[in-house]
């Protein structure tokens, strides 16, 4: 019997509805994935893999952990599931636990995942939607509005946050961000002297860039609150202020992170005080940051770029990403003559090179 176009039609819009009824389960516990990693982080399930060196039975686990077999096989199901540890038969046991590339992650970017997840970051996502209908009144605070402050006024009165947030913003560069970069950009370092990592936190990312480009000396710029607790490093000077006042001189400014959290009109006046603190023929700014691009043909990159849009609706007034065209009329109007986008291979952020000459 020949099958018709609309019967054809019918067919597959049915099958997409079956898709559609198991699929919107995925949504309806979203956050399960996320409670279920920390709960691992938690147990440091990982770390005690990595210390007993080889593959670890339930039981060896359990034992090792001090916790239920039981709840911890379930645990453990739900992580092998989505490729976060495997399953392999030992001369032990037929079923044994280790190591994936992806389970390894959860030790190295713990502190991240554990700031994300914290009641305080996810407390303002609960208002997303007093946010957006909100927003045309005067750029609502969803932070401020679960807490009574805004996120550094915040992190300024809790110094447990304010340690978490950096060791968090820390491990993110250290482990991912800046090893994509020493490894393919390391050169637009070269001829530069002095660079000043404006909003650099507790000094982690400077501290890796001058040992790695051991010519540079260092700058950590940031709020007092932020670089009066951070340890000292060679080759760094912390200064405490605010980069809506002034940049400290050097020959390079730096950036990660920072300038989506702020507006255009913000940005522009950051930006300017760092044109003010380089040099006016040899100088520049480098930006690590986010560059939108609907055609990027990673899906997963695009996802992780347009989760970062949303995230910064929750956190900040008027923050946002970017796409190169908004990048370069915004770092125009601060007054550089040209910039040069270049993105990395494998990471979220890509860099941006602005040029006073």
């Amino acid at each position: 019997m020949e099958i018709t176009s609309k019967e054809s039609s019918w067919k597959k819009e049915e099958e997409e509805e079956e898709e559609a009824k198991i699929q919107i389960y995925k949504y309806i516990f979203g956050f399960a994935e996320a409670a279920v990693i920390k709960c691992a982080i938690e147990l440091q399930i990982a770390d005690a893999i990595e210390s007993h060196g080889s593959p670890m039975t339930l039981s060896q686990l359990s034992s090792a952990l001090n916790c239920s077999p039981s709840l911890l096989f379930r645990i453990l199901r739900f992580l092998v599931h989505r490729g976060i540890f495997k399953q392999q038969t030992t001369t032990e046991s037929p079923i044994a636990y280790s190591h994936t590339p992806l389970s390894r992650m959860l030790t190295t970017m713990a502190p991240l995942l554990l700031l994300e997840n914290s009641p305080t970051m996810v407390a303002p996502w609960h208002n997303l939607s007093a946010k957006v209908k909100a927003d045309a009144a005067g750029h609502s605070n969803l932070f401020e509005a679960a807490h009574g402050k805004d996120i550094w006024s915040y992190a300024a009165a809790n110094p447990a946050f304010n340690t978490l947030f950096n060791e968090g913003l820390g491990c993110n560069a250290r482990v991912v961000t800046l090893p994509a970069i020493l490894g393919s950009c390391r050169d637009m370092f070269n001829g530069v002297g002095s660079l000043v990592d404006v909003g650099g936190g507790n000094g982690t990312t400077l501290s890796l860039l001058v040992k790695a480009c051991p010519w540079m000396k260092g700058i950590n710029f940031d709020l007092p609150n932020v670089v009066n607790t951070s340890q000292e490093y060679e080759g760094v000077q912390h200064v405490g202020g605010s980069m809506f006042d002034y940049v400290p001189k050097a020959d390079a400014a730096f950036f990660m992170w920072i300038l989506h959290a702020w507006d255009d009109e913000e940005c522009i006046k950051i930006l300017k005080n760092c044109k003010e603190a380089i040099p006016e023929n040899t100088g520049k700014v480098i930006i690590v940051d986010t560059v939108m691009d609907e055609k990027e043909e990673n899906k997963m990159l695009l996802d992780i770029r347009l989760t970062l849009d949303i995230m910064l609706m929750t956190r900040f007034r008027k923050g946002r990403e970017r796409t190169g065209e908004e990048w370069a009329n915004l770092l125009k109007k601060a007054g550089f003559s040209r910039c040069i986008i270049t993105p990395i291979v494998g990471v979220v952020p890509s860099i941006i090179q602005a040029f006073s000459s």
